[in-house]
């Protein structure tokens, strides 16, 4: 019996026939699947809120404050507890700045010689501090590691202890990486998210391809994964058991998720991630769910107004939280959708403005803006979107220790106070 890969491999070879079927269907079922003892959920919730969901924006300005900071290429960045924050970028550069943002030192970055530069999908990816930062100094960044090739690529996470003159030791201690990944395009993942027992959450995308992103649906390999890790990089106790499922694993059926947070009040992972045209989506992460990619989908097939994969919902696969199908959420009218392209997000936990408190932020990558979406438990009740006149790219969304929102944009590279 032929395999998925080997479906895929057929159609690759006869590049005509490929392009006919995806128009036609979109994508192939997906190959794998779970089993062990997770309740994989129904799968059968209707259909999210559509992306012409909004409520009235108030009428207030809202307050913008921009540090005096600025690089290229930043992918994201991090509090450290006394206020001072890291930024790190695709180039592997890494900034530890004064909570003002008056000063700035690099960060010894020599051995992350080995990780792939060059576009904005490699390098240093996300950055995290570990919870008990104040006793044992350490950071944890995911980045690209391989060669030159996208052959031997993959997502790792690296661990290193910052000292009180800017270096970084170990300076390259990889705790994991993204395991049985093989030839593939860009989608890495690497959000990091830690939860309230201290260990990891770390997304890894389905790398793209045709031959890639249907792996997603298999619990064994590493595409399209959130796995949840010990500090040391071991898998978390807790975890959902799956019948040869990957050492870690959490959840799988994703496709690039670029943001990952936990919900303060209940202490869940929620993440969201791109659609391929469209259908971009926010996610209750639950253990041991499938969240349907590539088989089911609320986006299309790219350049085409086709319906991406098996339709947008299928049992025992879940249903997004909430959806974008236009880039400026304006109502789809028919016609091509369109993508926010989210990356980043936080909840807001500070005190002001009070009417925000409780809301979940989140960047806009391919659009522009930022998007306050409002949850009534997991039921969007309404979205605004924030900052579009300043046609800017936000790549990270962040809570600072003082209580205010932290942006971080493109092409300015620059880090904005929002709020307060």
């Amino acid at each position: 019996m032929k395999t998925m890969a080997d479906r895929w491999a057929g159609l690759l070879a006869r590049p005509g026939l490929m392009l006919a079927s995806v128009l036609a269907l979109g994508v192939l079922s997906a190959c794998g699947g779970g089993g062990g003892n997770v309740d994989s959920g129904d799968g059968s919730g209707s259909d999210p809120p559509g992306g012409g969901v909004t409520f009235t924006p108030t009428t207030e300005p809202v307050a913008v404050t921009q540090l005096p900071v600025g690089f290229s290429n930043p992918t994201a960045m991090a509090f450290l507890p006394d206020g001072r924050f890291i930024v790190v970028t695709s180039d592997r550069y890494l900034r530890l700045y004064e909570a003002d943002g008056s000063s700035y030192m690099y960060l010894n970055h020599a051995a992350f010689s080995r990780m792939t530069v060059g576009t904005e999908h490699t390098g240093l990816r996300d950055v995290a501090v570990d919870p008990a930062f104040d006793s044992n100094r350490r950071l944890y960044f995911t980045l690209v590691e391989g060669s030159d090739t996208p052959l031997a690529r993959g997502t790792a996470v690296a661990r290193a202890e910052l000292t009180d003159d800017g270096d970084l030791v170990p300076s390259y201690q990889v705790i994991y990486r993204q395991p049985k990944v093989t030839d593939g395009g860009h989608h890495y993942g690497g959000r990091m998210a830690f939860d309230r027992e201290g260990h990891l959450f770390v997304t890894l995308g389905d790398r793209e391809t045709p031959e890639q992103r249907v792996l997603a649906q298999d619990v064994a390999r590493g595409n399209g994964k959130v796995v949840r890790i010990t500090t040391e990089g071991e898998p978390a106790p807790g975890n959902p058991v799956m019948a040869g499922g990957l050492p870690g694993l959490w959840s799988w059926g994703h496709r690039n998720p670029q943001g990952a947070a936990i919900h303060p009040d209940t202490g869940e992972l929620w993440t969201h991630e791109a659609g391929p045209q469209g259908g971009d989506e926010i996610n209750l992460t639950l253990p041991g769910r499938n969240y349907g990619w590539p088989v089911i989908s609320h986006g299309q097939v790219p350049g085409t107004t086709m319906p991406f994969g098996e339709g947008t919902s299928k049992p025992g696969m879940e249903q997004p939280l909430a959806v974008w199908d236009t880039s400026d959420g304006s109502p789809w009218a028919g016609g091509q959708k369109s993508s926010i392209g989210p990356s980043g997000m936080a909840f807001f936990t500070g005190s002001s403005p009070a009417h925000w408190r409780g809301s979940l932020f989140v960047g806009a990558r391919e659009g522009t803006g930022l998007w306050r979406i409002q949850f009534d438990g997991t039921r969007e009740v309404g979205r605004e979107r924030l900052l579009a006149d300043r046609n800017e790219r936000i790549v990270d969304v962040r809570m600072g220790p003082d209580g205010h929102l932290y942006v971080l944009t493109l092409p300015s590279g620059g880090v904005l106070r929002v709020g307060g």
